[in-house]
């Protein structure tokens, strides 16, 4: 049960922060940027989280594979939106 909040802690941050950085944004967009640097940390917290799903083996390899490439991706987008800001 404790996993299963701690991811669902991790993904819910990380849409809480884009969306209190995108408000932010128009006083500084430094600010929306470091924003996406904390919901990025908590893209790279949901993968740790995951890792030891799989490795209690609560989740497959197969899922684990899936999950990976949908947080690579997000971490991606979110790494090359903060990049445009700075």
């Amino acid at each position: 049960y404790a996993l299963a909040d701690q991811l669902r802690r991790a993904s819910k941050s990380i849409c809480a922060n884009i969306g209190e950085g995108f408000i932010k944004q128009k006083y500084s967009s430094a600010e929306f940027a470091r924003f996406l640097a904390i919901a990025e940390a908590s893209a790279g917290e949901v993968m740790i989280w995951l890792q030891y799903a799989l490795d209690l083996e609560y989740i497959s390899a197969e899922q684990f594979t899936l999950w990976e490439s949908d947080y690579n991706a997000i971490i991606s987008m979110l790494n090359n939106l903060r990049k445009r800001l700075t």
